[in-house]
């Protein structure tokens, strides 16, 4: 047969939720898999995966077929999935759509043969006897194979590394149109099988396999050595044949094949193999090389209780357009056979044919003895691919993958906590390295989804970027000697006074006037009584310098008019210490503000509170932080169903003084109430002091994101308990700042989830988040000019 039509010769019989049956008597039970990410996995993660394998695989009945399928096609990005409303978000669907990139499909099929018989001859014909009397129901015979299949793949997908789940019908449907029309879009077509080539559609076939133990060198491994980002002080690992998976970029089918044997049947014909070649090893080299690997396989069987008798079989087919380009293709993939010491088979004729038409899941039992090797499970569970492709979630901030640079989303925010139980993320990066530009591209998109923003800042990293939303922002800015607006003790009606507003004023003063020694409960409650008093005597201008002349002037018998013991309360000590705050007080100018400026904020998604005057200042910074502390939980924190973030950035600089990283843990106290997230900004993780209040923040911070650092990374991963393929990641993080396709690397661990992202983005985006420089000045000056800044953006980078 030179040519199939596909309706004439269709191989399913039926199909029942993921049961094929098949016209060839076989019953197929079909799962799509999902694999980890490309370059997550450690040398251990790679030996647990193979022991999920082995373990799931070596207790399925005899006459079983296993056949797993890796189908790379290559694809073009659309960017679909991106949003497309905003300024920027328009140049990112832009920049990224049309991009080439490499889509991964996996599947798993386990196949029970009619006979249980897995001898067929050298050539089958899956085609030529198709019978209408296979029977299409569940026997006794195919629950048990069922009720097999299904315990080995619940036991993969217990392994919490990969997860594999039952096919859909439509889904089945699809791969085998797909498969026997050559994986051509839009147009239907024959399989032309010429002696010379196979051709389906527009695209020409050829393929490789392993078939012989002669294919196999001195041994497998569960994984190798990745040549392209180990170092001399660390190796980075991938998965043994990962060469021939996404890496290749060619469109291809990587089909692995185990026939599950009757391990005495096969232990006797290896024992009647190795009496012949010692009979004949003094005939010839090639026969003494057969022998030992027979030997080989023999001797670890024979050792090895546990050990699996199987034949198995591995095939790479792969197309392309034009005929003279499969050459091309072949040559790549024996080059990353050479890699790992295997020699492959190169079929023609009619074994090209059986080989291509036979790895169609339905036929996978076709393979006759000379198309198949003979190992143990654990030797053959090697040649399998255990990852895939980035994972991109359905929202999230947009970063970039490491293998084609296309858009990766990643959910940070996690809403229904999946991964991390606290959203509060760190950015560590030394100067120079980029981390501004970071925390741009994740705001910017945060902030575009709907979430508030509150940046504390002390370098200026954000009004740029700010003013891409000129009715949205507010920049509150501290110069020396004013005050920043905010009126804690501002009410516009006696409603105000809830028991939670009493609570933070109580609080607020507390941090100013006993921040030295802890407050005790008698205290608390005076001092609630006292503001409670003062609210409903004084009607209007409520401020702290009104509240301190109320306590001042009732201080004889204020205490005993409240019914509170001297004990509890002492006034002398507290107008003397709130004295440096009110009237000629050193520090009165924070607080000389009669009417609240907080309204200004209110309405406002993206506030900027830029500090950069007062970082050398302990007290001032101090007392803006407890102020912009008020400020928000009279505003943002008022509605908590709203998401909002509030970020330090220049962190270090706020953390020289230890009551400012006390007030900072009070965020991170007071964020768990709210739907809300804190992140920090630090040149390195040494900069947080190594005690139990940095201990806490770290504990609370679940999200974490490094740059490149040329002083290493081990106080990073020893401050953050990383797992040492963590610090592999790290140290394998390399940038690319030249060429058209300029981008930096990261390290992004989200809970227990860890892998290397890029940042690539286009001119516009580039522009909107530089922080200084000549470049920044220009846009700058444009901004001066138009009063606009995606003018600005849009004149520099035409």
């Amino acid at each position: 047969m030179n040519k199939i039509n596909l309706q004439s010769y269709y191989p399913i019989i039926d199909i029942q939720e993921n049961v094929v049956f098949a016209n060839n008597g076989n019953v197929i039970l079909c799962y799509k898999g999902s694999l980890p990410e490309i370059y997550s996995l450690s040398e251990k993660d790679f030996e647990d995966i193979h022991g999920a394998w082995f373990q799931a695989i070596k207790s399925l009945p005899t006459g079983c077929v296993v056949h797993k399928q890796d189908i790379y096609l290559k694809k073009t990005y659309t960017s679909e999935e991106l949003p497309n409303n905003t300024f920027l978000e328009q140049a990112t669907h832009k920049h990224f759509k049309g991009r080439e990139y490499m889509e991964h499909q996996c599947y798993l099929f386990f196949i029970l043969t009619k006979s249980n018989a897995l001898n067929n001859s050298k050539f089958v014909n899956p085609f030529k006897k198709v019978s209408k009397k296979i029977v299409k129901d569940i026997d006794d015979h195919i629950n048990t194979f069922m009720a097999a299949v299904t315990d080995s793949v619940s036991f993969i997908n217990n392994s919490r590394k990969m997860e594999f789940l039952p096919m859909q019908e439509k889904t089945i449907h699809e791969l085998t149109n797909n498969y026997f029309n050559g994986f051509n879009i839009d147009l239907d077509t024959d399989i032309l099988l010429a002696k010379t080539n196979v051709n389906i559609g527009e695209h020409y076939f050829d393929t490789l396999a392993v078939n012989s133990e002669l294919c196999f060198g001195e041994s497998v491994q569960t994984s190798k050595t990745n040549e392209r980002f180990t170092s001399d002080d660390f190796v980075f690992h991938q998965g043994f044949i990962d060469g021939i998976g996404l890496t290749l970029n060619e469109n291809h089918i990587v089909n692995q094949i185990i026939y599950l044997d009757d391990k005495q049947k096969w232990r006797k014909l290896l024992d009647k193999k190795v009496e012949e070649l010692n009979k004949s090893s003094n005939f010839g080299s090639q026969n003494k090389v057969v022998l030992q690997k027979i030997q080989h396989i023999l001797d670890k069987i024979n050792s090895d209780d546990k050990a699996r008798v199987i034949r198995g079989h591995l095939n790479i087919i792969y197309w392309a357009q034009q005929a003279k380009a499969l050459a091309k293709i072949g040559s790549k993939i024996k080059t990353e056979f050479k890699e790992i010491d295997i020699i492959p088979y190169y079929p023609r004729g009619e074994e090209r044919k059986n080989y291509l038409l036979n790895s169609y899941f339905c036929f996978s039992s076709n393979f006759s003895n000379e198309d198949l090797y003979v190992t143990d499970l654990k030797h053959a569970l090697c040649l399998l691919i255990n990852n895939s492709n980035y994972k991109t979630d359905n929202t999230g901030i947009i970063f970039n993958d490491r293998e084609h640079n296309i858009p990766v989303l990643k959910d940070v925010w996690d809403e229904k906590k999946n991964r991390i139980k606290a959203r509060n993320f760190a950015i560590f990066a030394p100067t120079g390295e980029g981390k501004s530009f970071l925390a741009n591209n994740i705001l910017r998109q945060y902030f575009e989804s709907g979430v508030r923003l509150v940046i504390i800042d002390l370098g200026g990293s954000y009004t740029k970027f700010a003013k891409l939303y000129p009715k949205q922002y507010t920049v509150l800015r501290y110069e020396s000697g004013k005050n920043l607006g905010i009126n804690p003790f501002y009410i516009t009606n006696i409603d105000d006074i809830t028991p939670e507003r009493l609570e933070d004023l109580s609080t607020f003063l507390f941090e100013l006037f006993a921040s030295d020694f802890k407050v005790s409960k008698a205290e608390s409650v005076s001092i609630k009584k006292i503001l409670r008093f003062y609210y409903s005597e004084v009607s209007n201008n409520h401020s702290l310098n009104s509240f301190y002349e109320f306590i001042e002037t009732r201080k004889d018998n204020l205490l005993k008019q409240l019914k509170i013991h001297e004990n509890y309360f002492n006034i002398t000590n507290f107008l003397h210490i709130m004295s440096e705050y009110v009237g000629d007080g050193l520090y009165s100018f924070l607080f000389e503000v009669s009417e609240d400026q907080t309204y200004k904020i209110e309405d406002k998604r993206l506030i900027v509170f830029e500090l950069d005057e007062v970082k050398d200042n302990k007290e001032i910074l101090a007392v803006m932080l407890k102020l912009i502390k008020s400020a928000i939980q009279r505003t943002i924190w008022k509605n908590r169903a709203e998401k909002g973030i509030i970020l330090f950035d220049e962190f270090a600089k706020q953390l020289k003084f230890e009551n400012v990283l006390e007030s900072v843990e009070f965020y991170y106290q007071a964020i768990r109430k709210q739907n809300g997230a804190i992140g920090i900004i630090l040149q390195s993780i040494n900069q947080l002091p190594n005690n139990s209040t940095s201990a806490s923040i770290l504990e609370n911070t679940q999200v974490i994101y490094s740059l490149n650092n040329e002083k290493g990374y081990d106080e990073l991963q020893k401050r953050l308990n990383l797992s040492s393929h963590d610090l592999n990641q790290l140290k394998s993080i390399k940038n690319n700042l030249t060429g058209p396709r300029k981008y930096t690397e990261m390290f992004i661990k989200i809970g227990k989830e860890s892998n290397i992202f890029r940042l690539e983005v286009p001119k516009k985006v580039y522009a909107a988040y530089l922080t200084d420089g000549a470049e920044n000045e220009a846009i700058m000056k444009l901004y001066e000019k138009h009063q606009n800044m995606e003018k600005a953006i849009t004149e520099y980078s035409s």
